[in-house]
């Protein structure tokens, strides 16, 4: 009896200790869980559900896809005929590039046989000079007269940046106060201000150019065209002249640029349209070229009359008045006709790249067959 009371009494006391004990577990537990307290898991519940996107198949990811299975057969027909469509386009370019027709000449005057020699080491302004040159068959029109300018970069930052664009939209509270960013060229050297202001108008190229064409001892000027030569953007939105009339007093206490031989409101004596801000030529000017050897359009050969279908074949003299230096930055100066094709100008480096894209994908699936034909095809069989 003695032990067995011992033994219930051992129970007893270890059954009422370990209902002692857990009633502390579960408070501790109900207190804390895995070191988060309830009020915390709570927050990150509603935060989760709160940025939780809606149950639908497109915020889920669950609509249908497709996707082709890169397989050999696919990926090596595939650049087969991307190949052959790069080199068929490429030669389609190439071939309308070469069918433009270009003629290129030089009048920069650095060598003494150069008929232009004597104005480019005068310093006379307005020096003339002539360029004769022969067309043995017609030039297809519509024809493009340019001016080319060599070794000469309208992309130096500072350089394209020296403008007022408040005051070349017509603002004319900055005719009086032009902008920073044109000096030193905002003032000249009696604080009047420059109209307009900067570099790149005081830079403007002022060469001009008459063309004559010889046929059975009869000289004929031939009509240029100088209307919509510039983007229309530009002549139309980006600069404009003030809302003054005439225009002339809108530029009464400026100064014109220091290397313009006369003021903006003058720059065409023939037409009144065309002068100010949206002088055809000084928009040309102003938009500037991305690389340092560049051409910019001068005029139109006016198609009409004898000149209908381009420029016949004769002889034909340039009378040039020869103004604007470039000698002193190792400069060149040329005269480019061109005509256009439906992709433009003359230009072969997009019908190369082409052809060099198209040779490669061809080569690049011929390696591909050969590699898949060694590694693959044993394992089929």
């Amino acid at each position: 009896m003695f032990r067995v009371s011992v033994l219930l009494s051992v129970r007893k006391t270890s059954t009422l200790q370990t209902t002692d004990v857990i009633p502390r577990k579960e408070k501790s537990r109900c207190g804390r869980v895995g070191g988060v307290s309830r009020s915390e898991k709570m927050v990150k519940q509603e935060s989760e559900s709160t940025n939780r996107p809606d149950n639908t198949a497109f915020t889920q990811q669950r609509l249908p896809a497709w996707q082709p299975i890169l397989s050999a057969g696919i990926v090596i027909p595939g650049f087969v005929l991307i190949g052959l469509a790069f080199i068929g386009i490429g030669v389609a370019l190439l071939v309308t590039s070469r069918s433009i027709q270009v003629l290129e000449l030089d009048y920069t005057g650095d060598s003494n046989g150069s008929p232009c020699s004597s104005c480019s080491q005068s310093v006379i302004a307005n020096c003339k000079c002539s360029l004769n040159f022969t067309l043995t068959t017609l030039f297809q029109g519509p024809v493009f007269f340019y001016y080319g300018l060599s070794n000469y970069f309208q992309n130096y930052r500072r350089y394209g940046a020296s403008k007022d664009d408040n005051q070349l939209y017509g603002d004319l509270s900055y005719f009086t106060s032009p902008s920073s960013s044109c000096s030193p060229y905002d003032y000249d050297s009696s604080k009047k201000p420059i109209v307009p202001c900067g570099s790149i108008a005081n830079s403007m190229f002022n060469d001009t150019f008459t063309l004559t064409w010889t046929v059975n001892g009869t000289t004929n000027n031939v009509p240029l065209d100088g209307k919509g030569i510039a983007w229309w953007t530009d002549y139309n939105i980006k600069y404009r002249n003030p809302s003054v009339t005439p225009l002339k007093n809108a530029f009464n206490g400026t100064v014109k640029p220091i290397n313009w031989a006369k003021p903006a409101y003058e720059l065409d004596a023939s037409d009144p349209s065309n002068n100010g801000f949206v002088n055809q030529d000084f928009l040309v000017w102003m938009r500037r070229a991305a690389l340092p050897n560049f051409r910019k359009l001068y005029r139109r050969i006016d198609a009409s009359g004898d000149y209908q279908k381009g420029l016949p074949a004769g002889n034909y003299t340039i009378d040039i008045t020869y103004n604007y230096p470039v000698r002193a930055f190792n400069g060149a100066k040329k005269i480019v006709f061109s005509n256009v094709s439906w992709m433009g100008g003359s230009n072969e480096f997009l019908g190369i790249a082409y052809l060099v894209i198209g040779s490669l994908c061809v080569v690049m699936s011929v390696v591909m067959l050969i590699v898949y034909a060694k590694f693959k095809f044993p394992d089929e069989e």
